[in-house]
């Protein structure tokens, strides 16, 4: 068990490309949709046709993500600006 003692504040979230980590997976679950379109019989015939559609979702969610990842980077370097500029004399 911890003591209140040990408790220790917590780090700062590291950044990093998040645009392009997001970007990246987005294109990858649409490569993943277009690879398995051809076997489309094959996953009906097995009743596995929710992979497909799986990788049609996480594509369509990546492009919300990317959307909301983008507007949040202009917001931070918004902010970094505006910080920058009101600590110059």
């Amino acid at each position: 068990m911890w003591k209140k003692s040990e408790l220790r504040e917590a780090p700062e979230p590291l950044e990093g490309p998040v645009v392009g980590t997001i970007t990246g997976g987005t294109i990858i679950w649409f490569v993943l949709f277009l690879a398995q379109l051809p076997f489309y019989g094959w996953f009906a015939d097995h009743d596995r046709t929710w992979w497909v559609w799986t990788c049609l979702a996480g594509g369509s969610l990546g492009i919300l993500g990317i959307w909301y990842v983008r507007k949040r980077d202009a917001a931070i370097k918004r902010a970094a600006a505006a910080a920058a500029d009101s600590s110059t004399p």
